[in-house]
């Protein structure tokens, strides 16, 4: 054989190797990423709610800290309503600013103005930097004065609350985290029932959720 009919023919086999190659790579399912992701929006798709549905029978932990007017506040004094929980800091951006708003979001979409229906508690993750000043400035800034409880209080009281619910202070709003700042949604029962991470949360998800927890008995 001709040296010029070799070189063609090693050509063409190349051609065809690299041709079947891209059809293997075009033909192959979904990455894992990808996959779980689907995964992910097919569960959400079968609960009906936008949020993350929480396995069933799991309480809330109950605790006592102080509100942004020195008054003594409880989770347990809501049982009964559903309500939002977060854990916030007035210094830490740009998560948390965007949790309150769309918070004030959900709100608004419900109509809840005050007196509002659907209680909101923001537990500080920063209780140093959380003064009454920044407290009034981040909550008016968000619209949210007079709508929510923003609830701190000493190391002492607030440690065993950030334990029991996961939360690491020093990585809140870190969206890379898994103690990242996100929105908890407690039902009538006490019962931890969705979850919002904060890359999920919108206002008319959160009031969508709402409204299906509050209809449901």
């Amino acid at each position: 054989m001709h040296r010029r009919s070799r070189i063609l023919l090693l050509g063409l086999a190349t051609v065809v190797v690299l041709a079947f190659a891209l059809v293997l790579i075009l033909d192959r399912p979904a990455t894992r990423s990808g996959s779980s992701a689907a995964t992910a929006v097919d569960a959400r798709a079968s609960s009906g709610f936008d949020g993350a549905l929480l396995p069933g029978a799991v309480s809330t932990p109950d605790f006592t800290l102080t509100d942004q007017r020195g008054q003594r506040v409880s989770l347990s004094q809501y049982r009964g309503q559903v309500t939002i929980l977060t854990f916030l800091s007035t210094t830490c951006s740009p998560a948390c600013p965007l949790i309150a708003q769309q918070i004030r979001g959900a709100l608004d979409e419900l109509g809840t103005h005050p007196p509002h229906t659907v209680p909101v508690l923001i537990v500080s993750a920063n209780p140093a930097a959380d003064t009454p000043e920044r407290v009034r400035r981040f909550l008016g800034e968000a619209v949210l004065t007079g709508r929510v409880e923003y609830l701190t209080g000493t190391l002492g009281e607030l440690q065993p609350v950030w334990r029991a619910y996961g939360i690491v202070p020093s990585l809140l709003g870190n969206a890379a985290s898994p103690h990242a700042a996100s929105v908890l949604l407690i039902d009538r029962s006490g019962q931890k029932r969705v979850l919002f991470e904060v890359e999920e949360l919108t206002p008319e998800g959160l009031a969508h959720d709402l409204r299906k927890l509050e209809g449901s008995r």
